[in-house]
């Protein structure tokens, strides 16, 4: 399902953010990556989508070595992936129902089947009755709800999330991690970058912690390990 081998990232300014990563992901897998700030998280989780293309080595997704995709090939790359940021990124002006239905209409699927799949995810994600609202009128933890919604409207196979739950309350992560669960049990493979302790130690999964571009630890049922 995902498979880094040799992965090194070295930025312009020197830094590497990257050093030499192997790691595989197994298809339906739960993990969660922790570590300390600047510890290569970030990178680390953009190579998945390629926002970031490797120095070297290689990264396969679904069978693509994406370090070798060209650039003009990544759009149709990620039409079978999700990604749910800390910050949501919906477009303002568009409803629910339209942010969601964005992701189906650039594949150019048929109106029917965009409403039907649309409908579907808003009603897994508890927005069914806010689907003609825009972003600006929902909470953010109803945005992310619907960020959500977004990255999962083409069935992907793997879903990657950045911090999804960074900007909420705890109450309100919770609420979307049980979302996470319930997407996670109906077969998605999900890699979440995350710095909540109380959410990695309570709702255990796999843990692969990063130091210096670095995987220091790799753990089924892992604790977050550090100080939050």
């Amino acid at each position: 399902m995902i498979e880094m081998q040799n992965v090194y990232k070295k930025y312009p300014n020197g830094v590497t953010a990257m050093n030499g990563i192997d790691v595989k992901i197994a298809k339906g897998e739960f993990v969660y990556v922790v570590g300390p700030s600047g510890a290569g998280k970030t990178t680390f989780i953009k190579m998945m989508y390629r926002e970031e293309a490797p120095t070297s080595g290689s990264i396969l997704i679904n069978g693509i070595n994406i370090a070798k995709l060209k650039n003009k090939k990544v759009p149709i790359f990620r039409r079978n992936l999700g990604v749910v940021f800390q910050d949501y990124k919906l477009l303002s002006t568009k409803t629910v129902f339209e942010n969601v239905a964005f992701a189906l209409e650039v594949i150019e699927e048929q109106p029917k089947i965009i409403k039907k799949r649309v409908m579907e995810v808003l009603d897994l994600v508890g927005l069914k009755h806010k689907a003609r609202m825009l972003p600006t009128e929902l909470s953010g933890g109803e945005q992310q709800r619907v960020s959500i919604a977004r990255s999962i409207v083409n069935s992907p196979k793997v879903v990657i999330a950045d911090e999804p739950t960074g900007n909420l309350d705890p109450d309100t992560s919770w609420e979307i991690m049980k979302i996470f669960e319930e997407i996670n049990t109906r077969g998605t493979t999900i890699v979440m970058a995350t710095h909540n302790k109380e959410i990695v130690n309570t709702i255990k999964h796999r843990v692969i912690a990063i130091e210096e571009g670095i995987i220091v630890r790799d753990e089924q049922r892992g604790d977050y390990g550090y100080e939050a």
